[in-house]
């Protein structure tokens, strides 16, 4: 894949967008290229948990908009049904946890990657921008979705109205990323975080990210029917039946997703 890198470690995919001259910036092949690492990541059983960060100083600048000026580019609506709708609905869908290591600038549409990973991790130097409306256009690829229910209503609509940036530090005060890290450690935090998510019962974190996605939009005596089915599909697998002989044998549980 010549705009993007996938390394195979541990049980951990690491997904990093590799266009660092152009901060990362989105163009068709590499959202095609993204669609498709996804794609392959749900299938792989041997992989438990994701990280997706970028190459250089930005996490991703969002839409190449050279690529926009091209006479045979498909409109805005097209291009948002076609590829960045089916890029973050398969992140959200995806059975298995994505860390978020945010190395840097998380623009436009990258930073609705980034709110579509389900833990971020910030680099000191790292910040979120809604850059739409400097070009005359809205939040879109989920972001108007997403970040109200990440930071709240309010500062969701100064941040998308504003488009002024949200850097690490505040990120984290408002709830949008789990910490803030050294830069030159923001990688191996993010691979640690994942190798524990690993090692973590696979479908009960399926089931945990199901039942979160759930829980945005449903009422609260809806969700508790919701955990209770969930809950149900939990119990019947072998590894909660290998969590409880672990703990009462005093060792570490030995998952294998079944």
């Amino acid at each position: 894949m010549a705009d993007l890198r996938i390394e195979i470690a541990d049980a951990v995919a690491t997904i990093t967008l590799d266009r660092p001259d152009a901060l990362n910036a989105l163009t068709v092949p590499l959202k095609e290229e993204l669609l498709d690492a996804f794609g392959a990541v749900a299938k792989d059983d041997a992989i438990r948990a994701v990280v997706l960060t970028g190459a250089g100083r930005a996490f991703c600048a969002g839409q190449d908009l050279r690529e926009r000026l091209q006479p045979d580019a498909a409109p805005l609506e097209t291009e948002i049904r076609l590829r960045y709708n089916p890029l973050v609905r398969a992140m959200r869908e995806l059975p298995k946890p994505i860390v978020g290591a945010i190395n840097g600038i998380a623009a436009g549409a990258g930073a609705s990657l980034a709110f579509a990973c389900d833990i971020r991790l910030a680099a000191e130097g790292a910040s979120f921008l809604l850059a739409f409306g400097r070009v005359g256009l809205i939040p879109d690829s989920g972001a108007t979705w997403l970040l109200p229910r990440l930071i709240g209503g309010a500062k969701a609509a100064e941040l998308a109205m504003t488009n002024e940036a949200l850097g690490a530090v505040d990120a984290e005060r408002h709830g949008l990323v789990a910490r803030v890290v050294p830069g030159d450690a923001l990688l191996a935090e993010a691979h640690a975080l994942a190798a524990r998510l690993a090692a973590g019962a696979p479908r009960a974190l399926a089931l945990t990210k199901q039942a979160l996605a759930s829980g945005a939009e449903a009422s609260f005596e809806d969700q508790l029917e919701t955990e209770a089915l969930l809950q149900g599909a939990a119990g019947a697998t072998a590894d909660h039946a290998e969590g409880i002989a672990a703990f009462l044998e005093r060792r570490p549980p030995r998952f294998t997703g079944e």
